[in-house]
């Protein structure tokens, strides 16, 4: 370990602002802990850090994502026996935004999961969790078929003008670009299910249509973005952070999928 002295709430904080994070922000944020090195008090001072960034006006959004709750027969990472899928379907615990632990998004986002004041949305698939002023609205509306679209979270932030915050991570990380995908004229779709708890708490499978994502080629969509100078890169902590307005990033990304996808 090579840092002269541990980070903090505030030294992490300061190092936000300077890079443009301003108090009443809404931002998403993507993380890698791992990356920011040796901080004093680990994730929860993150978390303080983020909150103290954009002050009691300000809204911090992270992925809490929930792979495991996707249709089984779709599984590659690894796939299981076609035999099993009826059971998972019919056995899975319904999702429940209060109780379900989200995955593969890094620890952050649990922290801020389980955070005092946190809302969730609730799809089952790609939930957000919303922290501070504006969580109500962003996290209230989150159709099945619309999971990075309009009536996401994802299309809250945009109507918002939020901001997306890499932290130690690169663009094939950043869901913004989905809502970019779900822009596109006819984009691909299919159907797809998830066990959810209604009400009663009864669990139920469901299925609707939804967007067939392709992360690909996101890298090369945020290289040509930081090429027009709209990214403001620095440093956090230990990590390289990658700060931009949302709504210039998915309009450029809109354009760039338009002349190079298929």
């Amino acid at each position: 370990m090579d840092q002269a002295s541990p980070h903090t709430v505030a030294s992490l904080a300061g190092e936000l602002r300077a890079l443009g994070v301003a108090p009443g922000d809404v931002f998403l944020v993507h993380s890698s802990m791992r990356s920011l090195g040796f901080v004093a008090g680990g994730v929860h001072a993150v978390v303080e850090a983020l909150l103290s960034a954009v002050g009691a006006e300000g809204t911090v959004v992270v992925p809490t994502h929930t792979s495991e709750y996707t249709d089984p027969a779709g599984w590659q990472h690894p796939p299981v026996p076609e035999s099993w899928w009826p059971v998972i379907r019919s056995e899975t615990p319904g999702f429940d935004p209060a109780r379900t632990p989200s995955r593969w998004v890094g620890v952050l986002p649990e922290v801020v999961r389980a955070w005092p004041g946190a809302l969730r949305s609730a799809h089952p698939h790609v939930s957000c969790v919303a922290l501070g002023a504006r969580a109500p609205e962003i996290t209230a509306e989150h159709d099945l078929g619309e999971s990075h679209g309009e009536r996401s979270p994802i299309g809250h932030v945009y109507r918002l003008g939020g901001k997306v915050l890499l932290l130690g991570c690169g663009h094939d990380a950043s869901t913004s670009l989905h809502l970019a995908e779900r822009r596109q004229p006819s984009p691909p779709m299919a159907e797809t299910g998830a066990a959810i708890r209604d009400a009663t708490g009864t669990s139920r499978w469901v299925t609707w249509t939804d967007l067939v994502i392709d992360e690909e080629d996101f890298p090369r969509i945020g290289t040509a973005f930081e090429d027009t100078g709209a990214v403001t890169v620095g440093t956090v902590g230990s990590a390289t952070a990658r700060l931009m307005d949302q709504r210039q990033l998915v309009d450029f990304a809109v354009d760039w999928m338009a002349h190079h996808r298929a």
